[in-house]
């Protein structure tokens, strides 16, 4: 069953609710933003009431402004337990005047290990942008404002495990990381600056519920779905050539034998 929803925080509690430290989460009234504040007492987060299998789902997000190090402000689709399946945005803070990062990974069976780090073409600290992900059986896309940074395609032909049996929710949290987030941990959180706080507005869920008839989702999950347009494709080799910072695929010194996506 195909639910297809574009929600304001008007309505926010009809499709999420939080999961962790519901008095640091500020809903929005009156058509202001929902906010997620990170103190030194606690962070906080939200999910998504459902969980699905496929889709496009995405969020309107400002991040926390000025000194942001050692902050994380993530975006995310998750199954539950050890063997689960996750597609990850986490938006690395930083010092005041430097850009953040964001990195994104996929999770299948528990695994991970497959991050990519890119910078950002805008400050996202002034205004919301649009995040989103898309997710069928030919592959996952991680897009910003509509422009896709990232595509991890189904190598099950090749023996890569590809995240298509498990459904997730959506989650979103704020916390600190700041043991790794900024600069590897060199540059801690500055507690005087709380609280750090992210903004969320117009969350867009057009998805397959997970209930007995998702098995007519992956029947209509069709051939115009399987790769990125020309126009797309473009934008993709800019973004890889102008904004990636980090690729686990080019790490050598981290893998002895690079996974096997990463082989072509």
């Amino acid at each position: 069953m195909l639910i297809t929803y574009a929600t304001s925080t008007a309505n926010f509690t009809e499709l999420f609710q939080p999961y962790w430290a519901a008095d640091h989460i500020e809903a929005g009234e009156g058509g202001e933003p929902l906010q997620l504040k990170l103190d030194n007492t606690s962070g906080c987060g939200f999910k998504s009431v459902n969980k699905y299998l496929f889709g496009q789902i995405g969020m309107h997000i400002k991040l926390v402004q000025g000194d942001s190090a050692g902050t994380v402000t993530a975006f995310y689709m998750s199954a539950e337990g050890p063997n689960h399946d996750e597609l990850d945005f986490e938006f690395l803070g930083n010092v005041s005047g430097e850009p953040y990062l964001v990195q994104t990974n996929v999770y299948v069976n528990g695994s991970g290990n497959r991050e990519q780090r890119h910078s950002l073409w805008f400050d996202p600290t002034t205004d919301f942008h649009y995040y989103s992900l898309l997710w069928n059986s030919h592959h996952v896309r991680f897009m910003v404002d509509g422009i896709p940074i990232r595509v991890f395609a189904n190598r099950e032909d090749v023996g890569v495990p590809y995240p298509k049996e498990q459904a997730m929710a959506i989650y979103a949290s704020v916390w600190n990381a700041d043991d790794w987030a900024t600069q590897g941990g060199r540059v801690k959180t500055n507690w005087t600056h709380a609280p750090f706080v992210t903004s969320f507005r117009s969350f867009v869920i057009d998805a397959c519920a997970d209930d007995p008839v998702v098995a007519r989702c992956r029947e209509g999950d069709g051939p115009a779905m399987v790769g990125l347009s020309p126009h797309e494709k473009r934008q993709l080799r800019w973004t890889q050539r102008r904004h990636l910072v980090y690729d686990y695929c080019a790490d050598v010194g981290r893998f002895e034998t690079l996974p096997r996506e990463c082989l072509g």
